[in-house]
């Protein structure tokens, strides 16, 4: 894009002139932002339709358990990697779990220094009841909603979104 400035007497207003490639960026940006918002409306109605709250848990600790279920126990540090999360808020979330008793820790066999978290019983449950109303509710609405021959298409989306999801950075 380049352009100026054409002011009168009480505004000045930039003059944009857009170039196929100032065109492809706003349209990348649009579907940015049209994603953004999607995803924000698919969260809050898979939360209202099958609240963590009634566990008592945010999603970020949601998430915790998850990658404890799915990759076994961890320390913090990696957790905080893992997750995105700063040290002192996975520290927060983890001193949570464990006053609910939904996590557990151990001293690292390999070393000693370090401690392990892993998922308790109690954790895996409430994980699995969480998961499963959520998974209830969205099939539900795909089934409502996506027709029978739209499905490949979400395939592809679900595709692209796992994809999004592991990007680093922006380019």
């Amino acid at each position: 894009m380049s352009g100026s400035v054409r002011c009168t007497r009480y505004l000045c207003k930039p003059l944009v002139y857009f170039t196929l490639d100032g065109m492809k960026k706003i349209r990348d940006e649009s579907a940015a932002l049209r994603l953004a918002v999607a995803l924000k409306r698919l969260r809050a109605r898979m939360r209202e339709a099958a609240p963590s709250s009634s566990a008592g848990l945010p999603i970020s600790q949601i998430s915790i358990l998850n990658h404890l279920r799915k990759q076994g126990a961890s320390t913090a540090s990696s957790l905080a990697v893992a997750e995105h999360l700063s040290q002192q808020a996975i520290a927060q979330h983890l001193a949570s779990l464990k006053r609910a008793g939904l996590v557990q820790t151990a001293p690292d066999p390999g070393d000693g220094r370090k401690i392990l978290v892993s998922i308790s019983d109690a954790g895996n449950e409430v994980f699995e009841t969480i998961l499963d109303s959520r998974n209830s509710w969205l099939a539900g609405a795909i089934d409502s909603v996506i027709a029978p021959e739209e499905r490949p298409a979400l395939d592809q989306a679900i595709a692209l979104l796992e994809r999004l999801a592991g990007a680093k950075g922006s380019g």
